[in-house]
């Protein structure tokens, strides 16, 4: 089937702002500046393990992991903060990163977090959003008045912004969405929508506010090298796919639950990467896709990648000019 376009919401975003635009903003809703750091997601680490697809999606979709061998992948847990201070246990969004590291040297990305639907439907509408959540000079916290005064004028984003992300006890056992629709390409040409989630093998298990209270600041990350010295991590791939009528360019919007779903993969995490310092200065971009898998037409998804693009081009170049001032100090 095809994506379903017809009602996109152009009305909702009559002037796109630039990536630099959207970049400055959320610089200035982390509350300081931290130039060698993502500008989200800027706590966070890198593991190893292998994905096994379980062939249910070779006949939707011809992309090289989604078929029958198991493929490496290097996988980066974080929290959604742009300041890298901000402790684990805070009620804030997580991620997982996941890189695929396809047969033919290439890699394609998925990226997810704990929460099932973004807040914003278009890339003016996070704007005014990360605007609203900048911390007051005062206070040096969001002020509350004026976040409530963005959701009154943008009602439709009311449940995605109100909704309360959980502080899962391991990263190990939290649920991801991808949040976005995706198009898989089959090898006659077909396209079927599709959404992502991925389902930890541990089951769910969420912090009380008073449990997550006694937790270290890096509390995450330690359990999870505990964990993967007792046993691997693991998560099922599941997709969710759409039918005629289901947005594909809203991901503000949830699709029916009971439409089909398919298990078509099983990640099995199983180190700390080797290199972490290589790995945290990676770029992870949903955009980056391989053949059989096509970006649908949410506004929201292809301006990520422009985002992101100038997020990794402000934190390389600070880091190359640290560098060259440093050896010009050692001269």
């Amino acid at each position: 089937m095809e994506p379903n376009s017809s009602n996109t919401p152009t009305a909702r975003c009559p002037v796109d702002p630039t990536a630099s635009q959207v970049v400055d903003s959320m610089e200035r809703m982390a509350g300081a500046a931290y130039p060698d750091r993502r500008r989200s997601s800027a706590r966070g680490a890198c593991f190893t393990g292998t994905f096994t697809p379980t062939g249910a999606a070779a006949e939707l979709t011809t992309a090289a992991h989604l078929q029958q061998e198991p493929v490496p992948v290097t996988v980066r847990f974080s929290n959604s903060e742009g300041n890298p201070h901000v402790p684990d246990a805070a009620p804030v969004t997580r991620g997982m990163a996941t890189r695929f590291h396809l047969p033919d040297g290439s890699a394609t990305d998925l990226l997810a977090i704990t929460v099932p639907l973004f807040v914003a439907a278009t890339p003016a509408e996070f704007l005014g959003l990360t605007e609203a959540l900048a911390p007051d000079p005062t206070s040096g916290h969001p002020d509350p008045a004026r976040v409530q005064e963005y959701v009154a004028k943008h009602p439709h984003l009311a449940g995605p912004i109100t909704q309360q992300p959980p502080v899962p006890a391991s990263y190990g056992s939290a649920a991801y969405w991808a949040i976005h629709a995706f198009l898989w390409v089959d090898a006659d040409g077909a396209r079927q929508p599709v959404r992502y989630r991925w389902q930890p093998a541990a089951g769910r298990t969420n912090l009380t506010a008073e449990e997550a209270a006694t937790k270290a600041d890096d509390y995450l990350t330690a359990e999870l090298h505990e964990r993967l010295e007792r046993e691997p991590v693991v998560f099922t791939l599941y997709v969710q796919l759409g039918e005629a009528g289901d947005p594909t360019y809203d991901p503000t919007v949830a699709w029916p639950a009971e439409r089909r779903e398919l298990a078509v993969g099983r990640l099995e995490l199983t180190a700390p990467v080797e290199d972490q310092e290589h790995w945290s200065a990676q770029s992870f971009d949903p955009s980056r896709l391989t053949d059989g898998i096509e970006l649908s037409d949410d506004p929201v998804l292809a301006f990520r990648s422009l985002a992101y693009a100038e997020s990794f081009r402000r934190r390389s170049q600070f880091t190359a000019d640290q560098s060259a001032s440093e050896k010009s100090d050692q001269r």
